[in-house]
């Protein structure tokens, strides 16, 4: 029987199912030893158990974050740089997880707390793409979509929001089902816009670790520091009157509503203008806030850099 990683353990719920099967199991082996005629089969159903628990445990157990781990620690820098030549030289650990989470039984995911859901979804995103540019990489390039966008981008690979299909809980699932119709729909929870990434410069950085759902808040918050301190995808200029900020804002602004919206401070602009700058304002430094909360600079959205957020 394989023994539990670090992040089952953190798990509860999955280290109590471990241990009543595994005592069941002991039970039945127990009670069978005491009658002759039974050993056969007890030999038959002992090795299909432990078949069981050593493929998987058909998902009565949590997402295989800890390979997931081990392979964004391996192949992400600390500034979220991907080494996708090396994944494509090793995929094994992402594999495992997302094998993991192709047979994850739907029971286990509704059983969890909305924070472990909105985690599970954000590592499904960002793996799935990771997996997406590894099966094309290198990326070849088409004339017409290279008018567009840069030749070693994820624009290139044809379909790959809404036409690529990956199984998540038995079932196929886009992309775009995965960041509209789950996270977007499902959760009032606008920093998911800092934690995915649609493997592009201009995308927020990669985390090196899975999200998990007892850290996602001060990941979450962490994320949004890190996209909002590179220069590329914030800036705050009171000399040219201007903040300029990353087109996700501009795509996603509305979802910030909800929980960022107000109507006391920053005046002169929209209600989502409002919500957006607000939102902002608890992630950077004080004089940084002090500028957006007077108000009086015009709005500009970066261009969004599709080159791959290779390293």
């Amino acid at each position: 029987m394989r023994t539990l990683n670090s992040y089952e353990l953190q798990d509860p719920q999955f280290r109590s199912a471990f241990h009543s099967a595994r005592k069941g199991l002991s039970t039945m082996v127990f009670h069978r030893l005491r009658s002759r005629e039974g050993n056969v089969r007890l030999l038959f159903a002992t090795s299909l158990l432990c078949a069981f628990f050593l493929t998987g445990s058909a998902q009565t157990e949590g997402p295989d974050y800890a390979s997931y781990g081990n392979a964004l620690e391996t192949y992400v820098d600390d500034r979220g740089g991907v080494d996708y030549k090396g994944f494509k030289a090793n995929p094994r650990d992402l594999e495992a997880y997302l094998s993991s989470i192709a047979r994850l039984d739907p029971a286990v995911y509704e059983s969890r707390s909305n924070e472990e859901k909105i985690a599970f979804w954000i590592n499904a995103y960002n793996g799935l793409t990771l997996k997406a540019i590894i099966d094309h990489y290198p990326i070849q390039s088409s004339w017409t979509r290279s008018v567009l966008y840069p030749k070693n981008s994820i624009r290139q690979i044809d379909g790959v929001w809404d036409k690529l299909h990956f199984t998540v809980m038995g079932r196929g699932v886009t992309l775009a089902e995965i960041e509209h119709q789950e996270l977007r729909a499902k959760f009032n929870e606008p920093r998911i816009h800092a934690a995915l990434v649609c493997a592009a410069k201009s995308c927020p950085p990669l985390r090196n670790e899975p999200y998990l759902g007892s850290n996602l808040n001060h990941q979450l918050d962490d994320q949004m520091r890190a996209f909002l301190s590179n220069s590329t995808k914030f800036n705050a200029d009171p000399g040219s009157g201007t903040v300029c900020l990353s087109e996700i804002f501009k795509w996603f602004g509305e979802d910030f509503v909800n929980r960022y919206g107000t109507d006391s401070k920053f005046l002169g602009y929209g209600p989502v203008e409002r919500a957006v700058l607000n939102a902002i304002g608890g992630y950077v430094r004080p004089e940084t806030r002090a500028y957006l909360e007077r108000g009086g600079y015009k709005i500009e959205y970066l261009d969004y850099d599709w080159s791959l957020n290779e390293r």
